[in-house]
């Protein structure tokens, strides 16, 4: 575990918000507790907003929206596209890949060490590759 991760684990979410550069708002720290208790996880838009509106957090879904892609942009969460309009929001930002359930729509991480690619094609002039994102999709099998 690097540095930096055990030195986010370690501190407040008001801390870690100011950290990022957000400011620690009643709404993104109620969110974050959402987010962040319960360990590694994925999540929607929507179930985020479900969750808390279950937790009696009054929040707009636009706010659950925003909020998740300011996590996103300062580098506490990672957003995995799965398909157009299904985005899930990971809590988990190391390097890692994911399987996809399709029929029940779950997602689930492949540690980066169980995954070799190999002749990566070179990026094109002036850019770099950042990170690999490799989604392998799963169907229940026929019986």
């Amino acid at each position: 575990m690097s540095s930096a991760e055990t030195q986010s684990e370690t501190q407040s979410l008001p801390e870690r918000l100011i950290q990022v550069g957000l400011r620690p708002t009643r709404q993104r720290l109620a969110l974050a507790d959402l987010l962040f208790a319960a360990g590694d996880r994925h999540v929607t838009a929507e179930q985020l907003h479900k969750e808390a509106g279950e937790a009696g957090i009054a929040v707009s879904l636009a706010t659950v929206y925003n909020t998740l892609h300011q996590f996103t942009g300062s580098g506490l969460l990672r957003e995995v596209v799965v398909e157009s309009g299904r985005s899930y929001f990971d809590t988990n930002i190391t390097d890692h890949h994911h399987f996809f359930v399709e029929g029940e729509l779950r997602l689930t991480d492949i540690p980066a060490e169980k995954i070799g690619i190999v002749d990566l094609p070179e990026a094109p002039e002036g850019t770099e590759i950042e990170r690999i994102d490799l989604i392998i999709r799963l169907k229940s099998k026929e019986l």
